[in-house]
Formats: structure tokens, sequence, C-alpha cells
């Protein structure tokens, strides 16, 4: 097999993993949202509930969840499993996942928020939706934005997990061609792209962090 042919064929797992991590940040970003309130929340069984989710996903694989997402269905509720099964319990399992992780991280940044600020605002008479947006969101935004990058960085890699259920992502294409061409250089191929792409998220981000420079501390 010739090394552009092994190319081609890494260039569609690749298609793959790049489907997986924008379906995830557009799922997982915006989920988090809500969990990060409720485990915010004054009402007691809202916490634990948020609290209880944020736990199960930070403290069991994400293989693991993508395993139970997948066989669920059958082994609980009885329903047959369709050739898409395991691609949507891939999905489901990352965003679960993630929601988690994201969830925890808005929260320690709308804490670092000084409460004077939020005092100074209702002073000037700001209604509490305006001190969030115009006060808050920002600068949350701007404290977030390291730990958001990391775990963006490690969504990259994470997505090589989906080989475990079937899903025929770069890493399980890699691994495929080695298996029956005997040689590393796929996986070679594979870590180089998994770099350069990942070197491009994190100056992306850099970028995204310099721009919220204004607000400063």
């Amino acid at each position: 097999m010739t090394l552009e042919t092994m190319m081609g064929m890494l260039g569609q797992g690749f298609l793959t993993s790049l489907a997986l991590f924008f379906i995830t940040l557009a799922g997982a970003l915006p989920l988090g949202v809500p969990i990060a309130l409720m485990r915010m929340s004054r009402i007691a069984p809202v916490r634990w509930l948020a609290r209880i989710y944020i736990s199960i996903m930070r403290g069991t694989p994400l293989m693991l969840q993508m395993f139970a997402i997948y066989f669920a269905p059958f082994y609980v509720f009885g329903i047959q499993l369709t050739p898409d099964s395991k691609w949507q319990a891939c999905v489901a399992a990352f965003i679960l996942n993630y929601a988690g992780y994201f969830a925890e991280i808005y929260r320690a940044g709308i804490q670092s928020i000084p409460r004077g600020q939020y005092e100074a605002a209702q002073v000037l008479g700001y209604s509490r939706t305006q001190t969030f947006w115009r006060i808050v969101a920002p600068q949350v935004v701007k404290r977030i934005m390291p730990a958001l990058g990391n775990e963006v960085i490690t969504l990259v890699k994470d997505t090589s997990l989906a080989f475990s259920i079937g899903v025929a992502e770069m890493f399980s294409t890699a691994k495929a061609l080695v298996a029956s061409q005997r040689t590393m250089v796929p996986f070679a191929i594979a870590a180089a792209i998994y770099w350069v792409f990942n070197f491009l998220v994190e100056v992306a981000m850099g970028r995204i962090e310099k721009k919220m420079d204004y607000y400063r501390d």
C-alpha cells in the first residue's frame, strides 16, 4: 500500500474524529451552563442532583460510559441496535461527559467573581440579568479560558476512544493499517495529525484569551 493511500484512509478517519470533536463542543459547551447553575442552586435537591451527575461523569471512564449508553437500550429496554447506534452512543457519551467537566469550569469561574462587583452593579441600578451578561460573564470567560483550553485539547485526543465501540475514527484506521501493513508509519502519521490539530486549537484559544485581556482583574 502506498503512502498516498494510507494518507487518504487516515484522512477519512480524521473527518470522523473532527465531526465527533465539533458535535461534542456544540452540545457540551451549552449543556454545561444549566448544570453549573444547578450546581450553585440554593435548592438542595437540585444542587445535589447536579453534584451527583458531575461526580459520575468525572469519576467513571468515558469508555465505560460509551459502552453503557450503547448497550443499555438493548439490555434494559429490549430495543434492537442499528448500524447508527454506535455513532449515536458515542456522541451522547462524549457530550454528557464533557458537559460535566465544563459545568465545573463555569462554576469555578462564576464563583471567582468578587461579591463586591454584584453589589456595585446593584447600586448602579443594574438588574440581575444585566449584571451577569455585562459585568460577570465577560470576566468569567477570560478567567476560564486556560482551563477550557485544556479540556478542548483533551477532547481532541479523547476522540480516539471512539474505536472501543467500533466507530471508525482516525486511531482505529491507523491501528488497522498497522496490523495489515506491518509498519508503524500509520501511527506516526496519525500522531502528527493529532499534534498539528491540537497546535491549531491551542493557537486559536490563545488568540481568544488575548482578545479578552481588556477585562483585567
